[in-house]
């Protein structure tokens, strides 16, 4: 199936995506000039972050639960709402505790509502499952896309304004959610998208055999190694770049160009997904990965191999959610997806919380970002080896016909 042949959910997804991640890829370049307003270390809003990560992948089970219950257009409506409502308040708080409430809870509810788990189970029932990867992975891409076009516009924001008028303006672009959220509609699937024998199991039914599954805890485990990788850089790249003494500007280009280099690369691997064994896909991407990261460990830090260092890592970054939740489509359908990624999400956002937080509890611990560097190196080694054993073909179920 041609890219453009997708559904228009598709492509409405796409248009959630770009704004919803696109905002939240941002966050780093608030670190500094947050922690300089209300005179507290790196730590407080590592935690904030990590806070809003974790709280991110709290809420998916459940928002996917809502959504496969009661369909994705609510979910997606009130994410928005929560969204823009919390980026708002922290640009009026004047105490800091204030940022675990908005940029900790709120974002961290709206992020959950609004971003892959929701999308990715909507696109689900609409595609066909031979095409899912690839459909999973042109979406995954446009969330790369909003990091590429955000971060830049961020940095603007602060360099002409404060940081509590950028908040307000993402707000405000936050709020557009809500407007998209009219028009997703999965109730027109694609004929032989449900199949029967998945029309009679139940939500409980479904878990069960999902936790029965090793491979879906092997899935689990490597997607928290993703969540801890992506989340670390994510959120302390500009300030371990700003330590090195290299211009402002570097860090904001680098993160611009993991952005960019992720449109083609979750495309990419989604790509890979459908034509060869996701599994050892997913192998491969990880193993990219180790090497990437040990290479920026150990070459000299310049702003031209912080600009390479964001495009390989970029093209690798989030070529794990395709294959992911592909995974996931493939062994188990696409009736109760929403619900189940949403339980792999939460593993994949406990990873970004520690990643977050940890970063920063080291750097103010050591002065040192190392030993974190050096962790993420070995846990794509493990990531690597964990993929290998999983067994991917589609669970069996009895088919009940029709009276």
């Amino acid at each position: 199936m041609s890219i453009f042949r997708f559904p228009p959910l598709v492509w409405l997804g796409i248009g959630i995506l770009i704004i919803s991640l696109g905002i939240r890829q941002s966050f780093g370049i608030f670190m500094m000039p947050i922690s300089d307003t209300f005179q507290s270390g790196r730590e407080f809003f590592s935690l904030a972050i990590a806070v809003q990560n974790l709280l991110f992948g709290a809420f998916q089970p459940f928002v996917g639960m809502a959504a496969d219950r009661f369909g994705a257009k609510r979910v997606v409506a009130l994410g928005g709402v929560a969204y823009a409502l919390g980026l708002y308040l922290t640009s009026i708080a004047t105490d800091s505790s204030i940022l675990y409430l908005s940029m900790g809870m709120l974002v961290g509810f709206g992020l959950s509502a609004t971003s892959y788990v929701i999308v990715l189970g909507a696109i689900a029932k609409v595609v066909p499952a031979e095409h899912t990867a690839k459909a999973f992975g042109l979406t995954t891409a446009a969330g790369s896309f909003g990091m590429f076009a955000v971060i830049p516009g961020a940095q603007s924001l602060l360099a002409n304004f404060d940081w509590q008028t950028a908040m307000q303006v993402f707000a405000m672009a936050a709020a557009l959610i809500v407007a998209f959220s009219a028009f997703v509609n999965t109730a027109n699937k694609h004929a032989g998208v449900a199949a029967a024998s998945n029309d009679n199991q139940t939500l409980r039914e479904a878990l069960a055999e999902a936790f029965r599954h090793p491979g879906y805890w092997l899935i689990h485990a490597g997607f928290f190694v993703c969540g801890f990788q992506v989340m670390f850089i994510a959120t302390h790249l500009p300030s371990y770049i700003a330590d090195k003494g290299l211009p402002g500007n570097t860090a904001a280009m680098a993160l611009a160009y993991v952005g960019i280099f992720n449109i083609f690369g979750s495309y990419f691997w989604g790509l890979m997904g459908d034509r060869f064994n996701k599994r050892y896909v997913m192998t491969s991407l990880y193993t990219m990965r180790a090497i990437v990261l040990a290479l920026f460990v150990t070459v000299p830090l310049s702003t031209q191999s912080a600009t390479v260092f964001g495009a390989a890592i970029g093209f690798c970054w989030l070529g794990t959610v395709p294959l992911t939740s592909g995974l996931v489509r493939q062994i188990f359908g696409a009736r109760y997806m929403s619900t189940l990624y949403g339980l792999v999400f939460f593993t994949h956002q406990i990873g970004s919380f520690l990643g977050a937080w940890v970063g920063g509890r080291v750097f103010d611990h050591y002065g040192s970002y190392t030993p974190i560097w050096w962790t993420t190196v070995i846990l794509a080694i493990v990531a690597a080896l964990l993929h290998l054993p999983i067994n991917d073909k589609p669970v069996t179920r009895p088919v009940i016909q029709p009276a």
